[in-house]
C-alpha cells in the first residue's frame, strides 16, 4: 500500500537506473532529511548530540569508507583506525601551521594525506589478497599507531603527547574547539556526511562501482575482461581512505575535541568492521543501520536498566555491549551475512507487492 508503483512508468533506461526508481524512495529520503536538519536539532539536547547523533554520522561516515574497500571492492582492511588517525594528525597539523585555514578547506586537505598512505599500504593487494591483505592492513595498523606515538612533531611535541583542537571559527561561529556548541558541529557533520555520501552513492553506481564489484566477485575473469587490477584496487584504496580520514579528522575536531595516539588503536578499527558487518556489506544505507545500532546500544544499556530501578555499573554496561556485539555478528553471518541493510531490501520488496503474497 505504501510502496504502490502503479503509474509509476519507465519509458527510458536513464528513468530505470535513476537513483530512486520508486517515488516512495525519494519521499522517505526527504522524510529522514527533514528529521536530520529539522526535527533533532529542535528535540535534541546536549547528551543526544554527544552521545548518539554526532558519533552516529562520524562512525557512518568510516564505515562507509571500509564498505567501499571491503564491501564494494573486496579488499579486507583492518587498519581503518589508523588511517583515521592520517586524517585527524593531518588536520591538526594544518590548522596550526596555517592558522587562518578554512576547517572545510582542512579537513578535505586532510583526507588526501590519509588517502596517499592508504594507497601506499594498498599495494601488497596487487600481489597478495584475502587473509594475507588483512594481515598486512594490520601491520600498517600497528605501525602508524606507533608512529603517532613516536613522532612528536605530529602533536607538536606536547608533553602530554595528545593533540588538542583549538577554537575554529567559520564565518564568525566557533565550529570546532572547546567554545563550540554541540548543535553547530552537529550541523557541521551532517552537511559534510551527506555529501560525502551523495558523492559515495554515484561512484558506486556508475562505472567505478561496476568495475570494483567486478573485481570483488572474480579478479582473474575481470582482468581477462580488460580490467586494469592495478588501477581497480589502488582507487578503491584510495577512495575508502580518503573518506575514512575525513572521519578521522570529524572525529577528533568536530566530537573528541583531543586525541591521543592509543584512540586510533586497534579497537576503533574493530568498531568500524562491526558496524559494516551488522549494517550489510557492499551497502551504502547498512553503514547508517549499523553505527545506529552499535551507538545507540550502550546508552540503551545504561539507560534502560536504571529506569526501571536495577542499578548497572559502567563495568558491565561495557561487559554487555561487547557480548552482545560479538553475538550479533555471529547471527548475522550466519542468518543474513548482509545484515541490516537486506532485512529493509526484504521490508520494502513486501511492501512493493501488497497485499499479494508473492
Amino acid at each position: 500500500m505504501l510502496y504502490r508503483v502503479a503509474g509509476q512508468f519507465k519509458t527510458s533506461y536513464k528513468a530505470d537506473y535513476a537513483l530512486f526508481p520508486v517515488r516512495q524512495d525519494a519521499w522517505l529520503l526527504a522524510f529522514i532529511l527533514v528529521l536530520a536538519f529539522v526535527v533533532f536539532p529542535m528535540t535534541a539536547n546536549e547528551f543526544a548530540f554527544r552521545a548518539l547523533l554526532i558519533p552516529v554520522l562520524i562512525y557512518s561516515l568510516a564505515a562507509l569508507g571500509l564498505n567501499i574497500l571491503t564491501g564494494y571492492a573486496g579488499q579486507l582492511s583492518l587498519g581503518t583506525g589508523a588511517f583515521m588517525g592520517v586524517g585527524a594528525f593531518a588536520c591538526y597539523k594544518l590548522v596550526t601551521i596555517f592558522p587562518g585555514m578554512n576547517i572545510v578547506v582542512a579537513i578535505a586537505l586532510s583526507g588526501f594525506f590519509s588517502a596517499a598512505i592508504g594507497v601506499a599500504f594498498g599495494l601488497p593487494s596487487l600481489r597478495i589478497k584475502g587473509f594475507y591483505l588483512a594481515i598486512a592492513t594490520l601491520a600498517a595498523q600497528f605501525f602508524l599507531v606507533w608512529l603517532f606515538q613516536k613522532w612528536a612533531w605530529l602533536y607538536n611535541y606536547n608533553t602530554s603527547g595528545a593533540i588538542q583542537v583549538p577554537n575554529i571559527d567559520m564565518f564568525g561561529i566557533t565550529v570546532a574547539g572547546p567554545n563550540a556548541t554541540a548543535i553547530v558541529q552537529y550541523y557541521f557533520v551532517l552537511a559534510l556526511v551527506c555529501v560525502i555520501t551523495f558523492f559515495a552513492i554515484n561512484i558506486t553506481r556508475g562505472r567505478i562501482g561496476r568495475i570494483w564489484k567486478s573485481v570483488r566477485d572474480m579478479d582473474i575473469a575481470a582482468e581477462l575482461v580488460g580490467i586494469n587490477l592495478m588501477k581497480a584496487k589502488l582507487s578503491a584504496f584510495f577512495v575508502s581512505s580518503y573518506i575514512v580520514g575525513v572521519a578521522g579528522a570529524l572525529f577528533v575536531f568536530l566530537w573528541r575535541g583531543a586525541a591521543e595516539a592509543v584512540l586510533f588503536d586497534i579497537p576503533l578499527s574493530f568498531r568500524v568492521l562491526f558496524i559494516a558487518i551488522i549494517g550489510g556489506l557492499g551497502s551504502i544505507l547498512g553503514n547508517y543501520l549499523g553505527a545506529i545500532l552499535i551507538v545507540a546500544l550502550p546508552v540503551i544499556l545504561s539507560t534502560v536498566p536504571r529506569a526501571f530501578g536495577l542499578p548497572i555499573s559502567p563495568s558491565m554496561v561495557e561487559h554487555l555491549n561487547i557480548m552482545i556485539i560479538g553475538a550479533l555478528i555471529i547471527t548475522f553471518l550466519i542468518l543474513e551475512p548482509h545484515g541490516l541493510a537486506r532485512y529493509w531490501a526484504i521490508i520494502r520488496e513486501k511492501l512493493i507487492i501488497w497485499p499479494f503474497p508473492h
